[in-house]
This record gives structure tokens, sequence and C-alpha cells, in this order.
């Protein structure tokens, strides 16, 4: 994760909808001084916080992550693998694409498990390379290249490469609370 794209971003996006760091923390429920350290690069936050900070901010995890945060609305994102950020443990997926309901990564778990997350929301993981151990709950299971799982992510998880190579996975995240138009049939 580039700690400083993520706080440049957040102070962006934040300025840019005219909310003190203050606002934000009543928003997610973090403190003013948290929010602060993490937009001066001094604190690396979780995926789980992330989460917290972008809902506030009413925009993507992969907004705060991406090397160009779109400026206005756009219909259809296109990445080409030359495009996607990566981060040390992740490749963001349309990643210029707001008002997603969905969050695609590519991610590489490490070896070692330092915390459970949990967050709003449904994930799916599908295993391409490598051999995960996934833990929900208080369930281990061991998923080999091929295999996926779909969970409600609410429920504290986590998963580490086991083997002697990362394990490559695709994973996407999806919201329940965003307002999204209703379409009509043509």
């Amino acid at each position: 994760m580039n700690e400083k794209i993520i706080s440049e971003n957040l102070k962006k996006l934040r300025t840019r909808k005219k909310l003190t760091l203050q606002d934000l923390a009543e928003k997610t429920g973090l403190t003013k001084g948290y929010l602060s350290k993490v937009e001066r690069s001094q604190k690396a936050p979780p995926y789980s916080t992330l989460t917290k900070i972008a809902e506030g901010l009413d925009t993507e995890v992969s907004t705060i992550l991406s090397n160009n945060p779109p400026l206005d609305d756009i219909r259809i994102c296109l990445c080409r693998g030359t495009e996607q950020f990566s981060g040390y443990d992740y490749e963001i997926l349309a990643e210029n694409k707001p008002g997603k309901n969905m969050e695609p990564f590519i991610i590489y778990p490490p070896f070692e498990i330092t915390q459970a997350y949990t967050h709003e929301g449904e994930e799916f993981i599908y295993v391409m390379d490598g051999q995960l151990e996934f833990n929900y709950d208080d369930d281990i299971y061991i998923l080999n290249p091929g295999d996926n799982i779909y969970f409600d992510a609410i429920i504290p998880h986590v998963g580490k490469s086991l083997g002697n190579k990362k394990a490559r996975l695709l994973v996407i995240i999806y919201f329940y609370k965003r307002n999204r138009p209703v379409m009509n049939k043509i």
C-alpha cells in the first residue's frame, strides 16, 4: 500500500467535499487525530478502516488507493493491465469508475496473519494461483487454484498464503448501501 497516495487522495477528496477533519471524524467514528495522521502519512490504515473513511467521503476504497482518482462521474471504466495501481499486496481493478457497488482487486495475501477484518457488504474470493488458508469466524478453509468462497464480510475474516509463493486472488467486495438508479427495461 502506498501511504503517500492514500494520504494525498484522502486530503483531496475531503477538501473537495468541503469537509473538515472533524466532519470526517463524526461521519466515520474515527478520531480527528487519527485521520490527521493518515492524511500526513504517519499512520497506514487497514482495509476495514479505509472502508469507513471511503463511506464517510461517499466514495470507494479504490478511489482512495488510486494513482489517478476520478474528478468527474464517468459511466464506464476500462483499465488495461499497465494502468492498474500495484500496491505491496494488491492491484486495484476498475479504479476510476465512481459510484461502484463492487470493489474488485487482485490480492496477494501475506504468509503471516496479523489481524482479522470486518466490513459491511459481501465478499467473493477466487483463488487464481497458490494456496490460501482462509479463516472465517472460527472456521478454517484451505483453498486451491479454482476454488472460491462467497461470504458476509461483517463476520471476522482473514487469509494467508501457504507454501513457498504468495497466493494470487481475485477479490470482489460488494456494498449494499450505494444508492443506484433503478434501470428500466427498454
